[in-house]
C-alpha cells in the first residue's frame, strides 16, 4: 500500500467527540499511523488546540480547533463500488435532499464510517452513490446499532454553519427507547456525569462517574406498556451513549443493549420478536444553513421495532 503525504488539518471537535483524550483522538483520526509518532508530534509542539500546545492527555472540548500536522499516512482504500446491494439499498433510506444536506434514516447495525476492520460505513457509501459531491461530511454521529436520523453536509460551509448549531444547542435530538418496566412519571431529567474507558480490547464502555463530564438527558414517557415503556430521550449534551447509559442509571435498561441491557428483559423482547437495539434517532430539527428557515424530519421506525410493539399490551 503506498504512504501518502497529507497537509496540515484543521478539526473543529463536535459535541459527539468532546472528553476524550487528545491523544486518543488523534490515534483514531490517524488511524495508519504508528501511535509512537502520534505522541512525538504532539510532543514536539506540531499539534496545536486553540493554537496552543496541548499534552496527551487533554480532554478535548466541543469547538477546540486541533491543527492536525502532515504526517505519512496509508493511501485511502477506493470507496466501494456504487453498484454493491447495500451500497444501493442506501438510496432507499434517504430521507430528504437538497444542495446543502442530506437525510438519512440510518439502518441498525450500519456504521457511520469505515475503520476497525470495516471495510466502508454509511458515509464512503454515499460518496460512492453520490460521486460528484466532492465535501460530503458526517454533521453527528449514532452508535452502530442505533437506527434513525443521520445528518450530512454536501458543502464545507453547510458543515460549519451546522457544528456552530451543535455547539449552541440549538439542533434538537429526539430518540425513541423501549426500556425496562414503568418509567416513573417524574423522570424528567436525568443528569449524571459520563466517564468514557476504553477497554484493553478497544472497546468503549461508559460509566456514571463524578470524575465524568456533565451529562443532561431529558426524556418523556411516549407509550406504556404492560412489559416495558416506550420514552421519547433528548440529550441535551453530546456524550458517547449517554442515552443508553442514563436509562440504565435510571432503571430502566434499553431493550437489547449489548453493553448496558438485562438478560432477563431481553430475553422477553427477543420472545416478542426484537432482534436489536431498540434505540431509533427518530426526529431531528434545526434551521436551514442557507435558507434559515426552520426545518423538522422524522424517521420511521423499522420493520422489527414496529412489528415488536405491536406485539406489546398497551396500557
Amino acid at each position: 500500500m503506498k504512504s501518502i503525504q497529507q497537509k496540515v488539518r484543521w478539526h473543529t471537535v463536535l459535541t459527539d467527540e468532546s472528553g476524550q483524550r487528545l491523544d486518543n483522538f488523534l490515534i483514531a483520526q490517524l488511524n495508519k499511523v504508528p501511535k509512537s509518532l502520534v505522541y512525538r508530534i504532539i510532543r514536539k509542539g506540531e499539534v496545536r488546540v486553540n493554537k496552543k500546545r496541548a499534552k496527551p492527555d487533554y480532554k478535548i472540548n466541543s469547538g477546540d480547533l486541533i491543527r492536525i500536522p502532515p504526517v505519512k499516512v496509508a493511501e485511502k482504500a477506493p470507496l466501494p463500488s456504487a453498484k454493491l446491494d447495500k451500497i444501493a439499498r442506501l438510496e432507499e433510506h434517504i430521507l430528504y435532499e437538497d444542495a446543502s444536506f442530506i437525510v438519512v434514516n440510518k439502518p441498525s447495525g450500519l456504521a457511520v464510517h469505515g475503520g476497525s476492520g470495516l471495510n466502508f460505513g454509511l458515509i464512503e457509501g454515499l460518496r460512492a452513490l453520490r460521486p460528484n459531491d466532492k465535501h460530503l461530511e458526517l454533521v453527528h454521529r449514532i452508535d452502530r446499532d442505533t437506527s434513525g436520523i443521520l445528518l450530512v453536509a454536501k458543502k464545507r460551509s453547510v458543515l460549519k454553519l451546522l457544528h456552530e448549531q451543535l455547539r449552541n444547542k440549538e439542533m434538537n435530538k429526539q430518540y425513541l427507547a423501549l426500556v425496562r418496566g414503568q418509567w416513573q412519571k417524574r423522570v424528567r431529567l436525568v443528569e449524571a456525569p459520563l466517564q468514557k474507558n476504553t477497554l484493553q480490547s478497544g472497546e468503549r464502555v461508559v460509566r456514571v462517574s463524578a470524575e465524568g463530564k456533565p451529562s443532561q438527558t431529558r426524556f418523556r414517557i411516549y407509550q406504556r406498556y404492560a412489559e416495558a415503556t416506550l420514552v421519547e430521550a433528548s440529550p441535551l449534551t453530546g456524550r458517547t451513549h449517554q442515552i443508553r447509559v442514563h436509562c440504565l442509571h435510571a432503571g430502566h435498561p434499553i431493550a437489547k443493549d449489548p453493553k448496558y441491557g438485562d438478560t432477563d428483559f431481553d430475553e422477553l423482547m427477543a420472545s416478542k420478536g426484537l432482534t436489536r437495539l431498540f434505540l431509533h434517532a427518530w426526529k431531528l430539527s434545526f434551521k436551514h444553513p442557507e435558507t434559515e428557515k426552520d426545518v423538522q424530519f422524522e424517521a420511521p421506525l423499522d420493520e422489527n421495532l414496529s412489528a415488536t410493539l405491536s406485539k406489546l399490551t398497551k396500557q
